[in-house]
C-alpha cells in the first residue's frame, strides 16, 4: 500500500478521536470518565479477540501490560485527572508535547534519526494547538499539569514500544491485545473510584457504540498498524488533528465561534503535520555508481 493511502488512514484515527469531546459531553451520562474508557476499551478488545481468535503467548503477557498500561491505563487516567484540575485547553497544549516526546524516545530506544525537520515540526504543532485551545484567562494547577505530561509521556512511551516490541501476529491482534490489557487494568480503578451508572438510554448507548467500535476498535487498528509500518516519527505529528477536529466539531455543531487566533493556530498546525510528514519521508536509496558493484 503506498505510502500516503497509510498516513490518510493513520490520519482517520486522531480525527475520530477529536470528536470524543462532543460525544461524552452531548451523549454519555456525565461524571463517569473512568467507566467511560473502560466502556471504550474492554468491549472493543474483546471483540476483536472474538474476531482474531488469538491469545497471547505466556511469553508476552508482560509486554501487552506495560502497553495496555501506557496506551489506556496511565494515559486516559491522566487524562481524567487533568482534565478535572486545569481547563480544557491548557490540558490539550500540556499534552501537545508527546509528538516531541516521541521522536526524542524513538532516537534513544529505536535509534530512530533526530531531525531538525522533525523537531521544528513538532514544536509548531505545540504552538499551533496552543493558539487554537488556550484561553487568556485560563488557570493553572500544578497537579493538572504534571498529570498531563504523565499522559503525554505514557502515551509516547507506549507508540514507540509499540514499534519495538511488534509480536509475530497481524496489527489487528496485537490491537486486541492491548485494548483488553487496558481495559483490564481500568476496571477495578472504575469500579473503586466511581459510581455504579445509571440506566442508559438510547442516546449513552449510541455514544458509547461510538467510542467503543469507532473511537477505540477501528482507530487503535488503524493507529498501530501505521506505527509498524512506518514508525513513530512519521505519525505522532497525525495527533495534532484531534484538538484540531475538536474545535471544528464545536464550531460546526455546537455554535462555538472560530476567532482569528483560532484559524491561525489551525493553519499552524496543518503546515507542522505537512512538515512532520517531509521530514519523516525514508531517504531515496543511492544510485548505483557506474561501473561498481551491485
Amino acid at each position: 500500500m503506498p505510502r500516503y493511502v497509510e498516513l490518510m488512514l493513520a490520519a482517520m484515527a486522531p480525527i475520530i478521536w477529536g470528536s470524543t469531546y462532543i460525544v461524552t459531553t452531548q451523549l454519555l451520562p456525565q461524571g463517569y470518565p473512568l467507566t467511560a474508557s473502560v466502556l471504550r476499551a474492554l468491549p472493543a478488545g474483546l471483540l476483536l479477540l472474538m474476531v482474531t481468535r488469538q491469545l497471547p503467548p505466556r511469553a508476552w503477557l508482560g509486554r501487552i501490560a506495560v502497553l495496555g498500561a501506557l496506551n489506556f491505563a496511565i494515559f486516559w487516567a491522566a487524562l481524567f485527572v487533568a482534565a478535572y484540575r486545569l481547563p480544557g485547553g491548557v490540558a490539550a497544549t500540556v499534552g501537545s508535547i508527546q509528538p516531541l516526546l516521541v521522536l526524542v524516545l524513538a532516537h534513544l530506544v529505536l535509534a530512530a534519526p533526530l531531525r531538525l525537520l522533525s523537531v521544528t515540526a513538532a514544536l509548531a504543532g505545540l504552538v499551533g494547538v496552543a493558539l487554537l485551545v488556550l484561553q487568556a484567562d485560563a488557570g493553572l494547577d500544578l497537579s493538572g499539569i504534571v498529570a498531563a505530561q504523565i499522559g503525554a509521556l505514557s502515551m509516547a512511551l507506549g507508540v514507540v514500544l509499540t514499534r519495538k516490541w511488534q509480536p509475530p501476529v497481524p496489527a489487528l491482534t496485537f490491537t486486541a491485545w492491548q485494548l483488553t490489557a487496558g481495559g483490564l487494568i481500568l476496571l477495578p480503578v472504575a469500579l473503586w473510584a466511581e459510581p455504579s451508572l445509571p440506566v442508559l438510554d438510547a442516546r449513552n448507548i449510541a455514544g458509547f457504540l461510538w467510542l467503543g467500535l469507532f473511537g477505540a476498535a477501528l482507530t487503535y487498528y488503524l493507529w498501530f498498524r501505521a506505527i509498524a509500518r512506518l514508525g513513530p516519527a512519521a505519525v505522532t505529528g497525525l495527533g495534532f488533528l484531534s484538538p484540531l477536529t475538536a474545535v471544528l466539531l464545536g464550531w460546526a455543531l455546537l455554535g462555538q465561534t472560530l476567532t482569528p487566533q483560532q484559524t491561525l493556530g489551525a493553519l499552524i498546525v496543518l503546515i507542522s503535520i505537512w512538515l512532520g510528514g517531509r521530514a519523516s519521508r525514508p531517504d531515496p536509496s543511492p544510485s548505483p555508481v557506474p561501473g561498481g558493484k551491485d
